[in-house]
């Protein structure tokens, strides 16, 4: 599935933001990610309100020494890997 620019990514049912020894963790059905840094940055924005663009103009602001199409691929790349392991659905809107 091609992820559209306009759907707002949420985290699955049954997952949640977690922390675990002081490190942000993505709770998943008998599985935890451990989220820092780009990662942590995205999946904070899945929460229904953010768009996938908006995912990603904000995080080419944050990490703007990197090329722009290169953080554009990661955040895509990262958001399909997500919903591949059912711990994200999208919404268009």
């Amino acid at each position: 599935m091609t992820l559209e620019l306009n759907s707002c990514p949420r985290l699955a049912p049954g997952c949640r933001l977690g922390e675990n020894n002081r490190q942000r963790v993505l709770l998943m059905p008998e599985r935890a990610l451990h989220l820092n840094g780009p990662s942590l940055e995205i999946v904070e924005r899945c929460d229904g309100q953010h768009t996938v663009e908006q995912i990603i103009v904000d995080l080419q602001k944050i990490y703007s020494k990197a090329a722009p199409q290169k953080v554009e691929q990661d955040i895509l790349g990262y958001l399909a890997l997500l919903q591949k392991e059912c711990a994200l659905d999208f919404e268009t809107g």
